[in-house]
């Protein structure tokens, strides 16, 4: 299937998807960012929808139908975000349902949202972890299609909490990427309850 790639900021994600001989179609950005070299340098077609507007004056509605129709346009089947630092609307996810993976640093449904490590660490968890799930309209609350759990030290911080957990995550988005792709391929889009999972 053709797979496009989400991409915001310094492209760790998006090079552990390349390595793992995921076939990337193409590769979207909004923000001038390290992806896009990371892109380049793996010959990978690059479509630049930089950000103008932030905050209140952002046409967010505008914005997710102009990247729809670009991703229409090179007739992506599948897409995988990876870091996007912008929210998308319903205009984008009509024509993508059950085809845009996420991935997020806690084990959901626990800590959704942009802070979600810090979160895990004011909390006082004891684990927390990765998952990759079905991004859907509502933030961080599409069905789960797999995790992996990373232990909380005493002396971590958010930073080197991050680092550990996307080293997890750099293994395990790939991999659920390749799966769901299989699973597209044999034609078995229907109800969440049947999606393939991997909880480790």
């Amino acid at each position: 299937m053709k797979i496009a790639v989400l991409a915001s900021g310094s492209g760790t994600i998006l090079e552990s998807i390349v390595a793992s001989d995921v076939q990337v179609s193409l590769v979207v950005v909004d923000r001038p960012c390290r992806a896009e070299e990371v892109a380049a340098a793996a010959g990978l077609k690059v479509v630049s929808m930089y950000r103008s507007e932030w905050g209140a004056a952002f046409d967010r509605k505008r914005y997710s139908e102009e990247l729809a129709k670009a991703l229409l346009n090179e007739e992506i089947e599948l897409i995988a975000m990876a870091g996007f630092g912008t929210i998308v609307t319903e205009e984008l996810h009509r024509h993508y349902e059950a085809r845009i993976l996420n991935t997020h640093p806690s084990l959901l449904p626990s800590f959704p949202g942009w802070h979600a490590v810090e979160a895990a660490l004011n909390f006082g968890v004891m684990a927390t972890g990765c998952t990759v799930h079905l991004a859907t309209v509502e933030v961080d609350a599409g069905p789960i299609l797999a995790q992996r759990a990373v232990a909380v030290f005493e002396d971590d911080t958010a930073v080197s909490l991050h680092e550990r957990i996307k080293e997890v995550e750099r293994d395990l988005y790939p991999a659920t990427i390749k799966l769901y792709n299989d699973f597209l391929d044999r034609g078995s889009v229907g109800q969440y309850r049947n999606y393939p999972k991997i909880n480790e």
